[in-house]
């Protein structure tokens, strides 16, 4: 029961900081082209959530591990591995999305 405190305090981590970037302001593309605007502002909300699915896998992973160290499960410790690794790459993922958003954005100047 020691660890329950914990395991709530690290979905609560995870809990705001999806509720802070999935309601981020998206920058504004003032372009002459509404369907490319329209591309640049949907690439851009797909890298956020990407970026924030990515960080909540990651803080889940690193709960998981804790909790794994604590009550010596290796399963769990383990299973913390592959949670990080994927929250790393959707977080990749989605900074790549919001780099194609801004060049999209810069080439349609």
């Amino acid at each position: 029961m020691r660890s329950l405190p914990w395991l709530l305090a690290g979905v609560a981590i995870g809990a705001g900081i999806a509720v802070l970037v999935l309601n981020g302001e998206e920058p504004e593309h003032a372009t002459g082209y509404d369907s490319v605007d329209h591309a640049a502002r949907k690439t851009f909300g797909w890298g956020t959530r990407q970026r924030a699915e990515g960080t909540v896998g990651s803080v889940v992973g690193r709960v998981k591990e804790g909790v794994g160290r604590f009550t010596g499960d290796s399963d769990l410790e383990a299973e913390d591995t592959v949670q990080k690794v994927a929250g790393k790459v959707k977080d990749a993922a989605g900074e790549a999305g919001q780099a194609v958003a801004e060049t999209i954005h810069d080439l349609n100047k």
